[in-house]
C-alpha cells in the first residue's frame, strides 16, 4: 500500500481535435499540468487548445514514468498510441 506522502506520477497522452495531434508526457499533478497545456503561453501546444486528456497510466517513480514516456514518444507513430489507447 502506497503512503500518503509517496508521490505519484502520471504519464499522459492529450488530444487536440483542431490539431489533430495528440502530446504525450508526465507530471506529478495531472490536473495543474493539463490545466496548463490549455493556456496560452507562446508555445507549441497553443495550437491545439483544447487539449483532452484520452489516456494515463501511475507510477510510483519518476525513472519508470520518463521510460514509459520515452518508449511512447520512440515509436513516433500515431496509429501506436491509438492502439493503446484503444482507439
Amino acid at each position: 500500500m502506497l503512503s500518503q506522502l509517496q508521490v505519484m506520477f502520471t504519464l499522459y497522452i492529450l488530444y487536440s481535435e483542431s490539431f489533430n495531434r495528440f502530446y504525450v508526457g508526465y507530471t506529478n499533478d495531472l490536473e495543474r499540468r493539463l490545466s496548463e497545456h490549455n493556456r496560452k503561453k507562446g508555445k507549441f501546444t497553443d495550437a491545439g487548445i483544447p487539449w483532452k486528456l484520452v489516456y494515463s497510466e501511475s507510477f510510483t517513480k519518476k525513472k519508470d514514468v520518463m521510460e514509459r514516456e520515452r518508449y511512447i514518444k520512440s515509436r513516433k507513430s500515431k496509429d501506436f498510441i491509438k492502439e493503446l489507447i484503444g482507439w
